[in-house]
């Protein structure tokens, strides 16, 4: 067998899974901050197999097929999982539970395998089309290390249905989402207000231990839908002009 160096981010990728099942293990034991700290874990991971992978210069489709089996399972199944136990276990044995509660990682699976059809290089994109699957598991997770206790009891089965659908829908629209910007200064010259949110995000993050990552996550989710509803907007203005103009060929702008 011959060993190359794509071995290595190859071991983080499979460092992520391990993780993610961890993850699932821990959930259905009982231990949901447990569940939740390793898929926070695993999204290092995933981050990291990357960077080394760009590092080592041995980014392959191997490896982007390898990194989506994986983020099935920690940034998809996980969180369904973590979903569905927070459930009051009075509902936890019905169909439309389950159903509800499999959503992300039904919408995350799509996602991904829409995402490697597409796939046509291996550089950096600077947008995605649907929110990225980690970023939808770190939605659910975020808000249910936090503010999911501090809902009412009556209201907390219907926040997670709300929480579930609208993380799902987000994956699988088109809406263009803005990828994690590298921490370098290639990174911040090329995006010097993207990375500034995203880093300001991060440190909002760490200072108020978690409870800023939801409604930081939700300003990521919404933010992106509202770009695209006025750039739907300002193509369809701009489409509307050319034919009042008498262009031959509006398709063409």
């Amino acid at each position: 067998m011959r060993v190359t160096r794509s071995v290595i981010p190859n071991l983080f990728t499979l460092a992520n899974l391990f993780c993610g099942i961890a993850a699932i293990v821990a959930a259905f034991e009982g231990r949901p901050a447990e569940a939740i700290g390793l898929i926070i874990t695993a999204g290092v991971f995933d981050m990291l197999d990357g960077v080394v992978a760009r590092l080592t210069r041995s980014t392959s489709e191997f490896g982007v097929e390898l990194d989506s089996l994986c983020d099935a399972v920690s940034f998809g199944v996980a969180p369904s999982v973590l979903l569905y136990v927070s459930y009051p276990a009075s509902m936890q044995h019905t169909q439309w539970t389950l159903v509800l509660a499999s959503l992300p990682a039904l919408a995350g699976v799509l996602r991904l395998a829409r995402f490697n059809v597409q796939l046509t290089s291996m550089e950096d994109k600077l947008y995605f089309r649907g929110m990225p699957i980690p970023a939808g598991a770190f939605t659910i997770l975020s808000y249910l290390a936090v503010w999911h206790d501090r809902i009412p009891a009556p209201w907390q089965p219907h926040a997670l249905i709300a929480v579930s659908v609208i993380t799902s829908l987000a994956m699988v629209s088109t809406v263009k989402y803005d990828n994690l910007p590298r921490p370098s200064m290639r990174a911040f010259r090329q995006r010097p207000v993207v990375f500034s949110v995203f880093l300001a995000g991060f440190v909002a993050c760490v200072v108020t231990k978690l409870a800023a990552m939801f409604p930081f996550m939700m300003l990521y989710l919404v933010g992106g839908a509202v770009r695209h509803a006025l750039v739907f907007v300002r193509d369809r203005s701009d489409s509307d002009d050319s034919i009042d103009e008498g262009d031959p060929d509006p398709f063409t702008m």
